[in-house]
Parts: structure tokens; C-alpha cells; sequence
């Protein structure tokens, strides 16, 4: 596994201290530590770790609502640790995004796979994400170079193909995106 770049929060100092030392035995780095959620979600925001291991009970935020902001802004995955396995917790923690869940007292056997888990499903997400953004963002275009083609087969009476190849030759022409030039023909259209 890469040498990660870590931000750890925990309430407890000493539990900070314990996980900080396996980790870096480990061979990752700690960026920063926190005792609250509130304050890990910010070191998250400012570091932009490769992994952000929480503890569930804390001040100010807990781990798991923590956990929803840094999901949220797909920051880091999360790895969660706690002593705590009620299966509502569990649940509260799946509906937030974390990654993988650690129970304590942990060993670094126990952190390994869980952080390999963690970052491998974080970039399959990651990944998803982008293509499903994507693919939106064509099927947009398709919608709106649809309409376009159908202003200039009604305007000028083009065959389909034909009002196609129009907006791409003035896409190509004038080194702008099918899409620019397809939202131009409609802007012109609801002013003429």
C-alpha cells in the first residue's frame, strides 16, 4: 500500500497518540489530529488527505455526521473507529459514506485491510461519480443539440442530418463546443 496521508480525530488523546504511532509504523503520515468532529471536518476540507479515520463519539460533531460532511464533499474516504457495534450505529455510518469500520481496541492487522478496503472503494466511487457526471452532462448536450437541430430543420427546412452537420461545421469553424453553438441557435430563435 502508498504511503498515505492521514487526518485522525479522537476525543481521547490517548487513543490519537496510539492510532498516530500505528499509522506511522505502518508507514503513512499524519497530517493533522483533532479532538472534535467539527474541527476534523476542517483539517479534512484543508489537507485533503488520502483518508480520514474517525472516532464516533466526540464533541462538537460526532464521527458519523463528521463523516456525512467529509462524504459529502467526497474529501476523503472514512474510516471509522469505535467501540460501539449496535447495528443502528452501523447503519447510521453506512447512510453517511464511511468507507470501512474499525471496532477498538484495534491492531494494525485489524487497520490494514480496512484502509486498503477504504481507499480502494473511495477511487471506484470516485470514479463512478465522474463517469455518471459525465454521462449527464452528454446526455444534456444531446438534448439541447436536439432541440437546436430541430429550430433549423423547421427555419430552413433541413433534413436531420443536414442541421446536424451545420452545427458541427460552426463548432468546428468557430472552436466552440457543439453545445455552445446548438445553445446559440436556440437563443437566437426565442428572440427572433
Amino acid at each position: 500500500m502508498d504511503r498515505l496521508r492521514v487526518v485522525i480525530a479522537d476525543d481521547e488523546s490517548i487513543i490519537r497518540l496510539d492510532l498516530k504511532e500505528t499509522l506511522q509504523r505502518m508507514g503513512h503520515q499524519v497530517v493533522a489530529e483533532a479532538g472534535d468532529g467539527r474541527t476534523a471536518v476542517d483539517l479534512a476540507r484543508q489537507h485533503r488527505p488520502d483518508l480520514v479515520v474517525l472516532d464516533v463519539k466526540m464533541p462538537e460533531l460526532d464521527g458519523v455526521d463528521a463523516a456525512r460532511e467529509i462524504s459529502g464533499e467526497k474529501l476523503a474516504p472514512v474510516l471509522l473507529l469505535t467501540a460501539y457495534s449496535q447495528q443502528d450505529l452501523v447503519q447510521r455510518a453506512m447512510d453517511a459514506g464511511v468507507f470501512a469500520y474499525v471496532v477498538k481496541p484495534f491492531t494494525e492487522s485489524d487497520l490494514r485491510p480496512a484502509i486498503g478496503i477504504a481507499i480502494a472503494r473511495f477511487r471506484e466511487f470516485t470514479a463512478i461519480s465522474q463517469e455518471a457526471a459525465g454521462l449527464a452532462n452528454a446526455l444534456e448536450t444531446r438534448k439541447i443539440v436536439d432541440r437546436a437541430k430541430g429550430i433549423l430543420m423547421d427555419k430552413h427546412g433541413l433534413k436531420e442530418q443536414d442541421a446536424f452537420r451545420r452545427i458541427q461545421q460552426q463548432s468546428m469553424n468557430s472552436r466552440k463546443t457543439m453545445r455552445e453553438i446548438a445553445e446559440a441557435i436556440i437563443i437566437a430563435s426565442e428572440v427572433a
